[in-house]
């Protein structure tokens, strides 16, 4: 399954500005050229008429209602690359595999979306989109506690169905990006540390090969593709649509949301030095923020499956160090913190390059990130360095169990730039280069291992990177299933190394 995105700066605009040094820093030009191919023009008319017959859901095609809507990517560093030659709103799996077979036979480019949210724009195409958003159900099963979600659900779907059954699984925080995307690349959220990853919680998943075949996938079928689909990044096999995850209960947690901006080069090295010393029920993200340059704010945020009175004890070395600007802790109901937690997911001009700590990391690495931070050139917008605390459940798996190779992290880290479009391209081409030496000092403070969910198509390296020793088998699973490399993008799973 693909899960990608889109940007307003289009590749003429970038070409104007003649410096090779700006140039050389705008990593997402590549790939994104916006030439229409052959296969895309010679499709006569009649074809697509043909299509939008055998289709349940309707064919968008550009100048359609709504179509600019369905096509237009979470990240707007892509939306100037060419928009889709159709759009098959799959209202089910039939639909799903008429779109493949038309699209195989008239040799177009194809695409699955679900939620859109690819960082690197990689869910959009000058062919066809398979639009998957139509399926967005979610059945329950009270005897079991499984639930059962089609391949356009979203984390909003969860947020809406769960808390009547007084359930969850390791979801997302923002409710816009689909669940299939998600677990694909691994699935990290607020639960993992207790529960896993939600690739740990996925039991069974249904994908549709480009033949048209659907391969029901667990532990004891296809197990070979189920392996592959836990961890092995969406978009490289086929289409998933269903996935079947064992929930876990819910009662009541503490929610936090808690800010500093005093005695910082104090602060971040004791809390990367408290945190992973926390007990598995407590999940968070430590992020350092700064909308000015040169001043930086920091923020915990997260949940403790216990009460108020054990977090503050957990965090009193933090509180003893310097008093927070703002805060929020609060025991309530689990759906209900969630809401303390969860964000817009809006579109936005982002570029995220992340590393895995496989251990602490060290005073010197504190002080990194605090100088890159100090000295990021500004833009309209912010950056943020940030970290989702690992450990627990997560590492009690192999890292050969299943396709997710960074079993033995201790934290995901990343650096996120975002601005706006009143960012010339000479500020995008410094913010960019101060995001490459910031990305590059931190591997000797983290390791070289990436997140495969944070696709960032400035990666060098990136299949080991997101794979490690498990590439070899991917691409194993890749040649057995798609010979063809019917479902490809920069950066998908290749049939040969």
């Amino acid at each position: 399954m693909l899960y990608f995105m889109s940007s307003t700066h289009s590749r003429r605009q970038f070409l104007q500005y003649s410096s090779a040094l700006a140039l050389s820093q705008l990593p997402w030009l590549s790939g994104c050229a916006t030439r229409t191919p052959e296969a895309v023009l010679s499709v006569d008319p009649k074809a697509w008429e043909e299509l939008a017959r055998h289709l349940k859901g309707p064919l968008l095609r550009p100048g359609d209602h709504n179509f600019n809507k369905i096509a237009a990517t979470w990240n707007l560093r892509y939306s100037n690359v060419q928009k889709p030659a159709g759009i098959a709103r799959c209202d089910n799996a039939d639909d799903v595999r008429v779109s493949l077979q038309w699209a195989q036979e008239h040799k177009l480019p194809l695409v699955a979306r679900s939620g859109g949210h690819s960082y690197s724009g990689y869910s959009t195409t000058p062919g066809l989109m398979i639009d998957l958003s139509l399926q967005n159900s979610l059945s329950f099963d009270d005897s079991t506690g499984k639930a059962t979600v089609g391949a356009g659900a979203r984390n909003a779907t969860l947020y809406d169905a769960l808390p009547a059954k007084k359930s969850s699984v390791t979801h997302g925080r923002c409710k816009q990006v689909g669940v299939g995307g998600l677990v694909l690349g691994g699935g990290i959220g607020f639960n993992m540390r207790l529960h896993g990853l939600l690739i740990d919680q996925l039991v069974q998943t249904d994908v549709m090969l480009a033949s048209g075949e659907t391969r029901r996938c667990s532990a004891h079928e296809n197990a070979d593709l189920f392996w592959a689909c836990r961890g092995g990044g969406g978009g490289n096999f086929g289409i998933n649509t269903s996935f079947t995850f064992q929930t876990f209960p819910v009662g009541n947690v503490t929610v936090f949301d808690i800010s500093w901006n005093e005695k910082i080069d104090e602060m971040l090295p004791a809390a990367l030095d408290l945190l992973p010393t926390m007990p598995d029920r407590l999940g968070c993200k430590l992020s350092v923020n700064t909308k000015t340059p040169g001043v930086l704010t920091i923020n915990l945020l997260g949940q403790l499956v216990g009460p108020k009175d054990e977090f503050d004890k957990l965090m009193a070395p933090l509180f003893r160090l310097a008093a927070p600007f703002q805060q929020l802790i609060e025991y309530k109901p689990y759906w209900d913190a969630q809401e303390n937690l969860t964000e817009a997911g809006l579109p936005e001009f982002s570029h995220e390059r992340s590393r895995y700590a496989l251990g602490d990391i060290s005073v010197a690495g504190s002080r990194a990130i605090l100088k890159h931070m100090r000295s990021w050139p500004g833009t309209h917008d912010q950056a943020t360095w940030k970290m989702f605390l690992g450990g627990g459940a997560i590492n009690k798996v192999s890292s050969t169990a299943t396709a997710y190779w960074h079993r033995s992290a201790s934290m995901v880290t990343s650096v996120e730039l975002n601005w706006k479009p009143a960012d010339s391209n000479v500020v995008l081409a410094v913010n960019e280069a101060w995001l490459a030496r910031f990305h590059d000092d931190m591997a000797q403070y983290t390791s070289r291992q990436c997140y495969q969910n944070f696709i960032d198509n400035a990666q060098k390296n990136y299949l080991r990177a997101y794979y490690g020793d498990n590439l070899d088998r991917l691409v194993e699973v890749k040649r057995a299933v798609d010979p063809k490399n019917i479902f490809n993008y920069p950066q998908s799973i290749p049939l040969k190394l």
